[in-house]
């Protein structure tokens, strides 16, 4: 049985995550239709969060991963620190989360939560306590092939869309495809929710069976299901403009075929992952649909220097988040007790604070996100000028 005081903390922590990982993976869904003037920027982050209120509730699939696919619930060793493993995971997932973002960099939420909690568990009980195989399986592998799929979808439907409809004026093809834009981007958010909102859920639901409030394989109950699709839904909403601007605006200069394009290889390849239940990253499926449409229009320009140094976070996700989880497991464990919970939260809070305040001397925000984009950092920042 574990600590009440702890498993709140780890609610709490849980639900933060949830939270960071709306706002720094709006822009999977939303940045395409943005860019191209579909959506005015406020209208796509609260239709995108009501989506993914919505898709939270479609499938549990995601979360029973999750919750029992990652580590050894039922191993002695790492049983008796489980909820310290959980808090200290989700730890290394929100700092993580938090440095991106303010880099301006789409990486996985998703991978930022796994790799917090493989980490803190490897430092709690060792390589055993974690099931490699469905790592590699579920994790690993998607990882991998997702964005080379997604490209392809992608750079496939690009070109056909334009093929189609050489012979359509081109004022009127923008037009027509910036209303199929919303449909397009709408089941992005949908599937968004099905796939990230999960996360957390499976997140909670292992630290209720560490608590033996529920017994190990036992699905997320409803209140657990609701705190998290209101968190993500909320964090969506406060916008993540940065990583916005860098998919919208740094990787192609996308027109309204390409966002369509784009926003319905997405959906495709993210819905198909949930329904089999991998945890696959949504902004590695959206980065890999935006390039596949910079591929697949004649004469567009990708900038690749941008998608390398994606791609090079991507590579070090795992590895960073699961670092920050187990200096976290650590230090709680190392000080004991609620105090040493107490101790790695307050530092938590104070790292977060500090990203976020240093954040607010270059701003974007939904009245700059469209700038011209002029290099490495948005064209408004080097003005000073660019809110989370």
């Amino acid at each position: 049985m574990g600590s009440d005081f702890v498993l709140v903390l780890v609610v709490v922590v849980a639900l933060a995550f949830d939270f960071t990982n709306g706002f720094h993976d709006t822009a999977n869904a939303m940045a395409t239709s943005i860019a191209t003037g579909a959506l005015k920027p406020r209208i796509a982050v609260a239709l995108s969060g009501v989506l993914n209120l919505v898709g939270a509730f479609l499938s549990l699939s995601v979360a029973a991963t999750i919750a029992s696919g990652l580590v050894d619930v039922t191993g002695k060793e790492l049983a008796a620190h489980l909820e310290l493993v959980v808090f200290a995971g989700l730890c290394g997932g929100i700092i993580w989360n938090l440095l991106t973002w303010f880099l301006g960099i789409p990486s996985s939420s998703s991978h930022a939560l796994i790799g917090g909690v493989l980490g803190s568990a490897l430092a709690a009980a060792g390589s055993k306590a974690v099931q490699w195989h469905d790592v590699f399986e579920k994790v690993i592998i998607p990882a991998g092939l997702s964005p080379i799929i997604a490209v392809f979808v992608a750079t496939v439907g690009t070109y056909l869309i334009y093929r189609i409809t050489r012979g359509v004026p081109e004022g009127t093809r923008t037009k027509g495809f910036r209303i199929g834009q919303i449909g397009s981007a709408s089941m992005v958010s949908l599937a968004h929710g099905t796939n990230d909102a999960q996360k957390t859920m499976g997140i909670i639901t292992l630290a209720l069976i560490a608590h033996g409030t529920l017994k190990s394989g036992a699905e997320a109950p409803f209140w657990v299901i609701l705190s998290c699709a209101l968190a993500i839904s909320i964090g969506t909403y406060s916008g993540g403009w940065r990583v916005i601007r860098t998919l919208g605006k740094g990787l192609v200069e996308i027109e309204a075929p390409q966002g369509m394009a784009a926003e319905s290889s997405s959906a495709a390849v993210i819905l198909l992952s949930s329904h089999f239940g991998y945890s696959l990253s949504t902004t590695h499926v959206s980065t890999g649909s935006i390039l596949g449409t910079g591929i697949g229009k004649k004469g567009a320009e990708v900038r690749w220097s941008v998608a390398g140094r994606m791609a090079t976070a991507w590579l070090v996700t795992l590895p960073a988040a699961g670092v920050v989880g187990a200096l976290s497991y650590w230090l709680a464990n190392g000080i004991g007790g609620d105090a040493g919970v107490l101790v790695v939260f307050a530092l938590l809070v104070a790292v977060a604070g500090l990203i976020f305040f240093r954040s607010r001397t270059n701003k974007v925000s939904h009245d700059n996100v469209n700038d011209e984009w002029t290099g490495s950092k948005p064209a408004a920042a080097d003005r000073e000028e660019v809110s989370a």
